[in-house]
């Protein structure tokens, strides 16, 4: 019988999608084939502490978070990665980063794992942070010659647009969200200028920079893809929001 991989579920993280990493590494869990490979839990808590197996097991089925021991990271021969603490040793194959925003899905995890030589699952380190930071991404998909909605991109240390001049811009309904956050957190629809001052404050809290994008009435679709140089793409999914938009 062949050895199964060990695969290493990295989940967790500092960021404000914390709970939805926990949702997600969940679910990994649940429907990776187990005849193949063996799941590793590895968990990060919100203050950015590392958890061994043990500790971040519950993790996955409980969002309050466990706290735990520090480990540390060590690359081995053949591209290991082996986890220490309280001199006890575990090496895994590979890892699977389910840190969802900034500190884990911008590239930052990325990097530390193509330094120590360790396979992992997603997006490399340019990938991720281009797919994090919303204002590179445009430029980059515009530049391409694709269509995007229009945007403005606004830093905290800048003097705040009057919602005035943007919707004369934009258009009346607006879009307001940081440049570096995933799910819908921080998001706001904006209809009014006291919404759009509200929209301001709460994207602020979540990054230093942000987007102010037009509203575009369309449906919204999605699609996986897998693989690098025969990639491979998954049948078109549609979102139908329960919401004012997808959240």
């Amino acid at each position: 019988m062949a050895k199964k991989i060990r695969v290493a579920l990295l989940f967790g993280g500092k960021s404000a999608e914390h709970e939805v990493s926990l949702r997600s590494a969940a679910n990994v869990a649940e429907a990776i084939d187990k005849s193949k490979y063996e799941v590793v839990p590895i968990g990060i808590d919100k203050q950015g502490k590392w958890l061994l197996p043990g500790e971040a097991q519950p993790l996955l089925g409980n969002t309050k978070v466990a706290q735990g021991k520090e480990i540390v990271l060590r690359p081995e021969s053949k591209g290991a990665l082996s986890l220490l603490s309280g001199g006890k040793s575990a090496s895994v194959d590979v890892v699977f980063p389910i840190l969802h925003g900034p500190m884990g899905e911008d590239g930052t995890v990325q990097g530390l794992l193509t330094l120590a030589g360790v396979p992992f699952v997603g997006s490399g380190v340019l990938g991720s942070a281009v797919g994090m930071d919303k204002d590179a991404m445009k430029r980059l998909l515009r530049d391409a010659g694709l269509p995007i909605a229009r945007f403005i991109t606004l830093r905290a240390s800048e003097k705040r647009p009057a919602y005035a001049a943007v919707a004369k811009k934009l258009g009346k309904i607006l879009f307001v969200k940081p440049a570096n956050m995933g799910s819908s957190v921080g998001v706001s629809k904006v209809r009014n200028a006291k919404e759009f001052a509200a929209a301001l404050d709460k994207a602020f809290e979540y990054d230093s920079k942000i987007l102010i994008e037009e509203f575009i009435p369309a449906r919204e679709v999605e699609c996986a893809v897998l693989g690098n140089e025969e990639p491979i793409a998954s049948v078109v999914g549609e979102i139908i929001p329960t919401h004012e938009f997808y959240s």
